[in-house]
């Protein structure tokens, strides 16, 4: 898990060609699940569940011992069908979820929910239970023939670090349409993903300036990834490629059929970040540590293998790395590993931040700011999510390793691999 929020990227080949007001229709193809992993990351939205059993349901299993009731509504929000849930607690035995997947009320008739319990730490020390499983429901979108899955989890009720969830069930769409546009001439690869899980692909009705729920995505850059910033936009507003003002058009409810066409509204054009998979040169920038020490990165670090790492003390998922960074540290510092973290904290949290890295054995330096998700060196970098890390060779200034080899489990084995390669062990 990541908690979300340069040296730019010309696109200045779009040039000339970016001109033309008029663009190809698009068509594209729904992928019913799989999409949350292929777009590289989702919202969770929270369904509010209440111990009155809705109108609505006709049939239950007469065995439910401590129901709680929620309800999805899904398709043309002019006539949106209602999903049930149904989830049951019964104390000292195994909770299981219950979906109205066809959307008739019955909830006898429908496919079972593997939902699975999976041991967790809470905030305090207590053994606790996550249930997660996945969701398939009956499109509600007349004549569709592929059913739409939807991935959900719920965090133990008796978990004090989440009390604001207890009744909650966190959900989000696994499913979106893929495929190709045309933009100023140039053909890339797109998704349109209902980011809200409404399965109205035109978006929520919503007041002026805020998001519609659904985002369409462009490979800009052409690096595989739909990058949040710069290559994600929402359908209710115009965005900006190559210097002209482009917006979306003819959205039904169904989505999979839409058109790009030049705006009569400019907006500014929002860039992607710099491409810094494994292989590409970090940026290089000078910046002072917390206790006033100037650095050159990565040209401080010769002779070296330096993890440049973003985090934050508020967040949860970069803590739960501190363990396997911690102990890489230790393992590794003196065949030639560094690390140097750099703090998204918010301002004035100076002293909190230096208190912290000490309680948690962090010796290594910290760069601090206090702004935020505008921190100096993580808008360079182009950071949307943290934790957030990168390997770089010190002497060459290559990135040697980023994502997900970097994180839990893998992370000792990774920089293992490295310093063995890099000083030929």
């Amino acid at each position: 898990m990541t908690t979300r929020k340069p040296v730019l990227l010309g696109l200045a080949t779009l040039g000339a060609v970016a001109a033309a007001a008029w663009s190809e229709p698009v068509q594209l193809k729904l992928l019913p699940s799989g999409a949350a992993r292929k777009i590289g990351s989702y919202s969770p939205q929270r369904l509010i569940l209440t111990s009155e059993r809705p109108a609505g349901i006709t049939k239950a299993p007469e065995d439910l011992s401590a129901p709680l009731y929620g309800v999805l509504a899904l398709g043309p929000r002019e006539k949106a069908a209602s999903v049930f849930l149904v989830l049951d607690e019964p104390a000292g035995k195994p909770a299981r979820l219950l979906v109205d997947a066809n959307a008739n009320g019955d909830l006898t008739d429908d496919p079972a929910v593997t939902w699975t319990a999976q041991p967790y730490k809470g905030r305090d020390g207590a053994d606790l239970l996550r249930h997660m499983g996945a969701i398939t429901v009956k499109s509600p979108h007349p004549g569709a023939q592929s059913p739409l899955q939807f991935q959900a989890y719920r965090f133990d009720k008796a978990d004090a670090g989440r009390i604001a969830l207890k009744d909650s069930i966190l959900f989000y769409p696994d499913y979106a349409y893929e495929g190709e546009a045309t933009v100023g001439g140039k053909k890339y690869p797109v998704m349109l993903q209902d980011v809200a899980g409404t399965a109205d692909f035109r978006g929520r009705e919503v007041e002026a300036g805020k998001s519609r729920g659904v985002v369409l995505l462009i490979d800009l850059n052409g690096n595989g990834r739909f990058e949040p910033r710069g290559e994600q936009y929402d359908v209710g507003k115009p965005f900006n490629i190559g210097g002209v003002t482009y917006e979306v058009t003819g959205l039904n409810a169904a989505g999979g059929s839409f058109e790009i066409v030049e705006s009569k509204q400019t907006v500014a054009e929002i860039l992607p970040p710099p491409d810094l998979s494994p292989g590409k040169k970090a940026i290089v920038f000078e910046a002072k540590t917390t206790s006033g020490k100037a650095l050159s990165f990565p040209s401080s670090y010769k002779g070296k293998v330096v993890l440049l790492d973003f985090w934050a003390t508020w967040c949860g998922p970069c803590i739960a790395e501190l363990p396997h960074l911690t102990a890489a540290y230790e393992k590794y510092h003196e065949r030639g590993l560094e690390v140097l973290g750099i703090s998204l904290d918010q301002e004035n949290a100076a002293e909190k931040l230096a208190a912290f890295t000490k309680d948690r054995n962090m010796p290594w330096p910290q760069v601090y700011d206090g702004k935020f998700w505008k921190a100096a060196v993580a808008q360079l970098y182009g950071v949307e999510s943290i934790p957030q890390a990168y390997l770089v060779d010190g002497d060459t200034g290559e990135i040697l390793a980023a994502g997900a080899a970097l994180r839990g489990g893998k992370l000792a084995g990774t920089i293992e691999r490295v310093l063995d390669k890099k000083f030929k062990k």
